[in-house]
């Protein structure tokens, strides 16, 4: 497909189509194609004709709303319809979808065959929109004007294939009408040609009328020309047209539509007016099927409309009417319907299953270890075959728990009786370790093994060492498991390990949590206890070390191949050499960042002081949200949306993401979680690595610098270095922050727990997480562009705020520029962040609610985020002497994240 920057000269900037709402549209070839949503179109969708007729606009908007949820990354609005005053409803309507942040965050194509209407429409838009349509149907003069018209309103526009002899049909009079306009239009108008949307007309195929029979191909054919001769020009069109001779048979048009937006797009068609939300894959469509569309819309055969006729009528259905849930599974035995619901996850039935099988078996244990442990051995062996994914297994573990609850009374009934306490596969107990409250990754671990017939103890977060050890040894447990997020944890875990070891225990441990890793379980735990100690990467790998462990046959060689793996890594520690050799600390200082402070003015807040948000609106942070951690949180590998089309994990990460919108929609109209920030913006020097804060003293906030050997134009790098030096004589300012949104979660996942819904509860963590993470994203834009008002004119789509494209940085306490977690107190006293936003550190610096984010705001333009990396014992000894604490405390947090050289 040609690009839209095609013929732009080596030394010039691309020429790409800016639009925007609230947040920009930058069209560039990476994007591929544009949805336009349709279904805010009175022409195109009965149901929102009906709310715009019977003047119910407010639900009209929720309409609007289910479009960008769906993908829309343009918004369609008509309202020409005989019975509807256009002009005041296009108003009525853009001015309500304005005051939405949700909404409004995307273009609007203002879409009417009235001018009066389109000019109205465009007087309300708050950003650069398109109006849909101009064309030359009236003759050169009236285009030209409207053009024009369009140009000064700062509009782009879509051209109709249309001329005084009426619409286009054939690829050659497509191509020559649009050539045509587009001549006039740059030549003579002067209009950007990057803001031309060529709409070369779809009609409709499989009339019955041979003359219609190659309407898709003209189309393509001329799609592609038009792309090849007409410069940074985009083609787009309405895609329903296409199918209209399939109108009540749905699966049928949106495999139309499917198979025709993968030709098109292939042809260099960029934007299209479609239903964001009902559009299948292509590949996923019934192979038969597929090929009966593609037959019509390649018109590779005369008799294509009579064979996809014939097809369409297993697939006819009333327009509009759900598709009838498969129930064919229900009417097998009851050990296949348990398998068939554990397997797809289906919670429905499993209380009268689950009773149907405990009625047929000897003992209420046999249901267990029977057909649902079979049909969890099936979860497991497709888990394992990677052909079910974690959100599915944890789908699939929420029935197996609602049928063991609905059990367990029968079996402690039992047990009374009998003292049959049945078997498992082996006892784990799992907790969070002390000073620590993050969990998400813990519980998914716990749950796959719950699933591989292992008996979890799961004890919670802030777990002190000796609850760990106590529980350990009064359960005879198998195995103990802990983890962790934050770096204090390292340090925690190392301290369970010697505690286990002092005590007698020789129970395996495993490690796990984001902060771990192979080399930390070598180098820093291992070491300490004799028994086995093995780190897990991630919850597709618990079950094997698991299992692994309390086998008799595989322990040995599974215990040894580690144990020879750990040796390897303590010797390549050992030998590391000159390679990552650390400069001593003057030197690193001497090679510091240069702010260019003689020719810098750094920028004054517009609001100094602090600032809080006691209920920051959810909704307005849905639009930032950063999906790709959330799947990595569920182990999908993936950058969204990529990952939504993936060939291997594609569905169950749609899947996923249809359950997350859901459940965030609800979050948000229910109000279950409160988000709430602050900041704070005061005038600060830098002296030498320390950050001076001004308030009614002094607050000195220490910053540890790189101790790397660099060539010198390279600096060693210190967060200090981005803060103008006192002795430049110039005022700089530096900010502190904290946010959360995962007030008021509590109760909900006591509900979760309750009900044994595990994915649910976990969802909304993982959600709570990334609200959270986009409360930081969004108050931080607002920072920049008002409070501190160094950057009022930025405008950044969401993908260019993921990566950080804006003018300074936000490093927080813990993470690599600035490892340390302990100055969060300090940052949590100076904002009050528990007065102001209701947010508590734990003694080991973690935050509740644990949906948290805080850390420092920084705006020279040179700021960068680094890795300070290992750092000496002159630094050490510095760095603890600034802070005031003891350098063995300063020592015992660095060498447990391996960022210490003692020598």
């Amino acid at each position: 497909m040609p690009p839209a920057a095609a013929e732009t000269p080596a030394h010039s900037a691309p020429r790409y189509t800016r639009l925007s709402g609230l947040e920009p549209l930058v069209i560039t070839p990476e994007l591929l194609f544009v949805n336009v949503g349709e279904r805010t179109n009175v022409t195109g969708s009965a149901k929102f004709k009906k709310l715009i007729k019977e003047d119910r606009f407010e639900e009209a908007v929720e309409v609007a709303r289910q479009q960008v949820a769906n993908g829309a990354q343009i918004l369609d609005v008509n309202m020409d319809e005989g019975l509807i005053d256009s002009a005041k409803a296009m108003t009525r309507f853009l001015t309500l979808i304005a005051s939405e942040p949700d909404i409004a965050r995307i273009p609007v194509m203002v879409d009417s065959s009235k001018w009066e209407v389109i000019e109205a429409g465009l007087k309300c838009l708050q950003g650069k929109g398109v109006v849909n349509s101009i064309s030359l149907k009236e003759g050169k003069e009236p285009f030209v004007e409207h053009a024009r018209k369009v140009l000064r309103y700062g509009a782009a526009a879509v051209v109709m294939a249309f001329d005084e002899d009426g619409q286009a049909d054939t690829a050659a009079r497509k191509v020559e009408i649009c050539t045509r306009a587009y001549r006039i239009l740059v030549d003579e108008v002067g209009f950007p040609p990057e803001d031309i949307i060529f709409d070369p007309n779809i009609f409709a195929i499989a009339t019955g009328l041979e003359e219609h029979d190659n309407y898709a191909v003209d189309f393509i054919e001329a799609t592609r020309t038009i792309r090849a001769t007409l410069p940074h020009c985009h083609v787009s069109g309405g895609v329903s047209n296409v199918s209209f001779s399939f109108r009540g048979n749905e699966t049928v048009r949106q495999a139309i539509h499917s198979v025709f937006l993968y030709h098109a797009i292939r042809a260099g068609m960029d934007m299209g007016i479609v239903n964001a939300g009902a559009m299948p894959i292509y590949d996923e469509l019934d192979p038969e099927l597929r090929d009966h569309v593609e037959d019509v819309i390649l018109n590779r055969r005369p008799d294509a409309t009579e064979r996809l006729l014939a097809l369409a009528e297993r697939y006819k259905g009333s327009k509009g009417k759900k598709q009838e849930e498969d129930l064919s599974w229900r009417g097998k035995d009851v050990r296949a319907r348990l398998s068939h619901a554990l397997v797809h996850g289906i919670d429905q039935y499993v209380v009268e299953d689950t009773e149907e099988a405990r009625l047929l078996s000897p003992r209420p244990l046999d249901v267990i270890e029977g057909p649902l442990m079979d049909g969890m051995n099936v979860v497991g062996d497709l888990f394992g075959a990677g052909k079910m994914f974690l959100p599915q297994v944890v789908k699939s573990a929420r029935v197996m728990k609602k049928a063991v609850a609905w059990l367990l009374p029968f079996i402690e009934a039992e047990k009374l009786r009998t003292g049959d306490t049945g078997k498992n596969n082996g006892k784990v107990v799992m907790a969070t370790v002390k000073g620590d409250v993050h969990d998400i990754g813990k519980n998914i671990v716990g749950v796959v093994l719950a699933c591989n017939n292992f008996e979890v103890i799961d004890l919670g977060v802030m777990v002190p060492a000796q609850k760990i050890i106590d529980t350990a040894v009064a359960e005879n447990a198998d195995i103990v498991g802990v983890s962790g997020l934050i770096t204090p944890s390292l340090e925690e875990m190392g301290h369970v390990a010697r505690e286990m070891q002092r005590q007698g225990l020789t129970i395996p441990l495993m490690i796990g949590g984001a902060t771990t890793s192979r080399a930390h379980t070598a180098l820093k735990i291992d070491p300490h206890y004799r028994s086995p100690t093995v780190w897990v990467k991630d919850a597709s790998r618990a079950v094997g070390v698991a299992q692994s462990l309390v086998s008799t046959e595989l322990r040995g060689p599974f215990v040894a191949a580690n144990e020879a793996d750990y040796a390897e890594i303590r010797q390549r520690h050992r030998n590391r050499g000159d390679a990552k050799r650390l400069v001593p600390l003057d030197k690193a200082r001497g090679q510091r960042f240069d702010g260019g402070w003689d020719g810098y003015v750094p920028p004054a807040p517009v609001k100094p002081g602090i600032t809080a948000f006691d209920d920051y609106p959810l909704a307005d942070l849905v639009g930032i949200i950063d999906w790709t951690p959330f799947f990595q949180a569920w182990e999908l590998a993936g950058r969204f949306p990529a990952i939504l089309t993936d060939e291997v994990v594609g569905e169950a990460a749609s899947e996923l993401y249809r359950d997350a919108r859901a459940m965030l929609d609800t979050i948000i109209a229910e109000k279950w979680l409160t988000a709430k920030a602050v900041f704070g913006l005061f005038p600060a020097n830098s002296i030498g690595d320390d950050v001076e804060l001004y308030l009614d003293g002094v607050v000195t906030v220490p910053f540890l610098r790189q101790q790397v050997d660099k060539p010198v134009e390279r600096p060693d790098f210190c967060l200090a270095d981005f803060i103008a030096p006192k002795d430049s004589g110039l005022q700089d300012w530096m900010g502190m922050f904290a946010v959360t949104a995962g007030i008021g979660i509590e109760p909900h996942l006591e509900r979760f727990r309750a009900d044994h819904d595990d994915y649910r509860g976990i969802l909304l963590k993982a959600l709570a997480d990334r609200l959270a993470e986009a409360l930081a994203e969004h108050l931080h834009r607002r920072v920049r562009t008002e409070y501190w008002g160094y950057a009022p004119d930025e405008a950044l789509d969401n993908e260019a705020l993921i990566a950080e494209a804006y003018r300074g940085i936000r490093p927080a306490p813990g993470y690599p520029a600035c490892p340390d977690h302990s100055p969060k107190e300090q940052l949590f006293r100076v904002l009050d962040a528990t007065g102001n936003a209701g947010m508590e550190l734990t003694h080991g610096f973690a935050m509740l609610p644990t949906a948290a984010v805080s850390g420092y705001y920084f705006s020279h333009p040179g700021s960068k985020y680094f890795v300070v990396g290992r750092v000496g014992k002159d630094q050490a000894a510095d760095y603890a002497r600034r802070r005031g604490v003891a350098l063995a405390d300063v020592e015992r947090w660095l060498a447990s994240n391996l960022d210490y050289d003692p020598e």
